[in-house]
């Protein structure tokens, strides 16, 4: 069981170096977090976009990219989108990576039918927080793919968590499917959803994983809340996984965390045939260099 992220870095060292694909590498804050990456020894960047700007920026940062394969594309950020995946799907990559590339023309590029990298009927955005006042690595799930899941995305954003917790060793996670309260009420969808999922769990509908829910976050994260509530589970208190009942709701619990309790974080898209590392740009460069950590030492 992994308990701080930076033993994503180990564990990445412990496999062959990961080659990452980088659509539109003409990305500052994008090359420093591959240099430290390359300096831990976890990745190999494949760079893709204006050679000529790639070079400027990364002699800015005092990047060598003598022995770095460079594509050149001036052609615009949704051909090197478009090169990146190919290269991903002709096995030459392991991981693709957003550089300075609309989200929007990176999963074009993606889940385009033909050529893309789909595997799953839905790709969601996976954090993983290292938080100073949880005992634990935690699980936010989804903060910024799918706006106002209904019922059948949810299972596949849960299955998707599942999947990565198990890609880095944590083997039968704890999800707890949260919402405003913990009992479930007709007129608030996000109850009514939980509890549908913990009845799939039970009956073995949903594997892999331990699912609990309605859950309030204070009960999903604290097991006195949960002991002050009457609430008798094994998830709650010491869940691995929050699903959020939306973007919203989960986008600000994720940035609560990040701004307001001091935690790291490591995410990347699942869904696809490999893990696409798409930071934020408020994400800090340990942030970003953590992301790449964590797509290099999934299994």
């Amino acid at each position: 069981m992994i308990h701080k992220l930076y033993e994503l870095i180990e564990r990445a060292q412990n496999k062959p170096t990961q080659k990452v694909a980088v659509a539109a590498a003409e990305d500052a804050a994008v090359l420093k977090s591959l240099k430290a990456g390359m300096k831990e020894g976890i990745v190999i960047p494949i760079l893709i976009g204006d050679k000529v700007e790639i070079e400027r920026i990364a002699q800015s940062i005092d990047f060598n990219l003598s022995d770095i394969q460079i594509i050149h594309n001036d052609k615009g950020a949704a051909i090197s989108a478009q090169l990146a995946v190919s290269m991903v799907k002709n096995c030459e990559a392991d991981i693709l990576m957003k550089g300075f590339v609309s989200t929007g023309a990176l999963l074009k590029a993606v889940l385009d039918k033909e050529n893309g990298l789909r595997k799953s009927e839905v790709l969601s955005h996976v954090a993983f927080f290292e938080s100073p006042y949880y005992h634990k690595l935690l699980c936010v799930t989804d903060v910024a793919m799918n706006i106002a899941p209904d019922f059948d995305t949810k299972v596949h954003i849960l299955n998707n968590a599942v999947e990565a917790c198990h890609k880095i060793g944590i083997e039968n996670p704890k999800v707890a499917v949260v919402a405003a309260v913990e009992t479930v009420n007709p007129k608030m969808e996000a109850t009514v959803h939980a509890a549908m999922m913990k009845t799939m769990s039970d009956r073995k509908q949903i594997t892999g994983c331990i699912v609990d829910g309605p859950l309030a976050i204070d009960n999903a994260i604290n097991k006195e809340a949960a002991h002050h509530k009457g609430i008798v589970s094994e998830v709650a208190g010491d869940c691995d996984v929050i699903l959020a009942p939306d973007i919203e709701a989960g986008n600000m619990f994720y940035k609560a965390l990040s701004f307001l309790g001091g935690a790291k974080v490591a995410a990347v898209i699942m869904g696809a045939t490999v893990p696409i590392v798409l930071t934020s740009r408020s994400d800090s460069e340990e942030n970003k260099m953590l992301s790449i950590a964590l797509a290099a030492a999934m299994d």
